[in-house]
């Protein structure tokens, strides 16, 4: 049997749905044929490849504003070796000129699901409207 916090954390988690059919989605450049349609196709053999200069960004707009609590990524250092993120800054606002970090990750030759939970806090803090 579980203990307490770890049935919490498993039906917490079993409650979470995919909402990223719920959003506008744009990059920040991706060359031809590794755009948001293969970011987002649920096949690990495709993926995203920015084609200008850092920063390289995803944004994400919601019509309406949206409590996030885990933003899941399936990196593979293994295949993308120096076009694999090192850093992921989560940011919220209700523009994209008011977008204030709420989240920095530091990566190491991640390979496989990295999931970026949002603490409490934040999530109660910042409905994402605009999300970076």
């Amino acid at each position: 049997m579980p203990s307490l916090p770890n049935q919490i954390c498993d039906d917490f988690m079993s409650s979470l749905i995919e909402i990223g059919d719920l959003a506008s989605w744009s990059l920040s450049s991706a060359k031809p044929g590794n755009g948001i349609q293969q970011l987002r196709d649920n096949n690990s053999s495709t993926f995203w490849q920015s084609d200008g200069q850092s920063p390289h960004t995803i944004t994400l707009r919601f019509p309406k504003k949206t409590k996030i609590s885990v933003i899941d990524l399936y990196l593979a250092y293994k295949i993308d070796e120096s076009y694999t993120p090192q850093i992921i800054s989560i940011r919220s606002g209700n523009q994209e000129s008011d977008l204030e970090e709420l989240k920095e990750m530091q990566l190491t030759e991640p390979d496989g699901w990295v999931r970026i939970p949002l603490s409490p806090r934040e999530i109660a803090d910042n409905f994402f409207k605009d999300a970076m």
